[in-house]
């Protein structure tokens, strides 16, 4: 067990201890500028799927918004709560600021990873479709690459649907008996009633639970978090100051001044939203759009809402109480609970519970998917998706039970760096095929199109299911509108 130990010691160190962060950040500058700042250009059109619903009449079909939700609730996590703590304990204020700048560059290789999973998504024949790194590797690298899939798929299945979905059972079990002192096993129970109930329902049931829990979990949290702004207005311009300030290094917080707050914005950043990992593409795959280049903007927005929006709550909620104390050592949920204390009184220690309670679960229902999806890749009997079924119940319902559980999936995030490093390979190489995609999107757009709508039958040299883009007739005549109206849409 030592050696496997070190040896997953080792591929994190080579993978998230030096070089994945770096690259990570690279990339998504290098995607920000050769796409002419596509995340910054079509930020207006990102609203426009809050109110989006299934356009095709098919009760089966799943909507953008419902896509955009699951996927939210797939990045906010525990981490948007006892992560933001930490990284402002240990980088000083300054964290906050690296972590929305890593945020608006996330957004652009969050839209590219999700347009390429719409591209050459695959429908399942009952309304649904399929898709996602695996996906785009098969067709758009070719079948040659079908061993680079495999790992990536393996990956997926081993870090997020076994070795998140514990630690999010015992998140979930853990927050119950520390604030509401419900015994572990009651908690794990119950958890994997619910779980069990909703995976075998697929992504329709998915989709539809995560349409009723995603929304109440966000908007009460924000909502929260506004009422703390407001009370404290006046101290608002201080706390940005001090973000400022302590983010280029005018003021010291933490020891490391201005490097530990850059390490430690990244590192929240990127494991928050997830830009880059391959992970949420598989839910973008679902999704039924009209064109490729709209899904990519909505998870775009996901990044948005999950950094800028969530751990942004979270950051006010902690730096306008007066219990921040930069270096000091505290746990990051103690931290955000004692702040919402301070703030709002005894009872928001027990809502904070419950956010962090809704937070798990839709992780784990959406982890379960992933799972689902990689799982599809290695083997196609029919047999197989009911063992994971049982298997993902049984492995929340352990991770509930025994505090100590999670220390055996230790090989999580080694293994999503490995993942993290086969989705950008692949993207880097099918970055040409992106550009072609997103300038139809634009093209469309600047000729009078509201609703640019993909035409697989434009792209004959791509490996393309014909059949998962029925709304390929419905391009619209142009319209007489100004271009720059068109463009930023």
């Amino acid at each position: 067990m030592e050696l496997i130990y070190q040896f997953f010691g080792l591929i994190e160190d080579l993978t998230w201890g030096w070089a994945l962060i770096p690259i990570l950040v690279i990339f998504g500058l290098f995607i920000t500028a050769m796409t002419g700042f596509v995340q910054f250009q079509f930020f207006g059109r990102m609203f426009r799927v809050l109110s989006s619903k299934n356009q095709t009449g098919d009760p089966n079909a799943i909507s953008a918004r419902e896509a955009l939700l699951i996927s939210v609730g797939g990045r906010v996590g525990g981490g948007n709560i006892a992560g933001v703590a930490v990284a402002i304990t240990i980088g000083g204020p300054g964290a906050v600021f690296w972590m929305w700048a890593i945020a608006l560059v996330g957004m652009a290789t969050s839209l590219v990873e999700s347009s390429l999973a719409q591209l050459y998504k695959r429908s399942a024949g009952d309304g649904t479709y399929k898709g996602g790194p695996a996906g785009y590797i098969l067709y758009g690298l070719g079948h040659q690459y079908r061993w680079l899939a495999v790992i990536y798929a393996l990956c997926l299945l081993l870090s997020f649907a076994f070795g998140f979905n514990a630690f999010q059972g015992n998140t979930f079990a853990g927050a119950a008996n520390d604030s509401l002192g419900i015994d572990r096993i009651w908690s794990a129970l119950l958890l994997a009633v619910i779980t069990g109930f909703i995976v075998y329902g697929g992504i329709k049931r998915i989709a539809k639970v995560a349409d009723v829990i995603i929304p109440i979990m966000a908007i009460s949290y924000i909502a929260m978090a506004l009422v703390i702004i407001v009370i404290n207005i006046t101290s608002l311009p201080g706390v940005l100051w001090m973000i400022v300030a302590n983010a280029f290094g005018f003021e010291e917080a933490v020891g490391g001044g201005m490097g530990a707050a850059i390490a430690q914005g990244l590192r929240r950043g990127l494991f928050s939203n997830e830009a880059g990992l391959g992970s949420a593409p598989n839910v973008a795959a679902t999704a039924h759009v009209r064109h490729p280049i709209s899904q990519g903007i909505t998870q775009s927005f996901s990044v948005f809402i999950d950094t800028i929006v969530i751990c942004s709550c979270t950051a006010f909620v902690i730096l306008l109480s007066p219990l921040y104390t930069p270096g000091a050592e505290i746990d990051g949920v103690v931290l955000t609970q004692q702040s919402l204390v301070s703030h709002l009184g005894d009872w928001s220690q027990y809502y904070l519970t419950f956010a962090i309670l809704l937070f798990a679960f839709s992780s784990i229902i959406y982890n379960y998917y992933l799972g689902e999806v990689a799982l599809g890749v290695m083997t196609k009997h029919p047999a197989s998706l009911h063992v994971l079924r049982i298997a993902i119940v049984g492995v929340v319902f352990l991770g509930a039970t025994a505090p100590g559980a999670t220390a055996v999936f230790f090989f999580s995030d080694p293994l999503m760096g490995i993942l993290a490093l086969v989705n950008l390979i692949a993207i880097m190489m099918l970055f040409p095929v992106l550009m072609r995609i997103l300038n139809d999107f634009r093209a469309q757009l600047k000729n009078g199109a509201l609703r640019p709508v993909f035409d697989p039958a434009k792209f004959p040299d791509l490996d393309l299911d014909h059949t998962a883009w029925p709304d390929a007739h419905l391009a619209e005549p142009a319209r007489d509108v100004p271009n720059a109206a068109r463009v930023a849409g």
